[in-house]
């Protein structure tokens, strides 16, 4: 792929991009914010796991 062709493919995505609606940013958000807790949670499980399986 030369350095055309990733110029084209770029103006292409540009002219087909456009302005989530409200409730598909909010979504989008919700889903986001859902993962990083998710993965916070899990490593604060096996943080405190790990803490509790030293002191023993």
């Amino acid at each position: 792929m030369g350095l055309g062709d990733f110029l084209k493919s770029t103006v292409t995505l540009f002219k087909l991009a456009r302005k989530p609606s409200r409730r598909e940013f909010m979504l989008a958000l919700r889903i986001t914010l859902l993962g990083v807790s998710v993965i916070g949670l899990i490593a604060f499980i096996i943080r405190f796991l790990a803490l509790a399986l030293q002191s023993l």
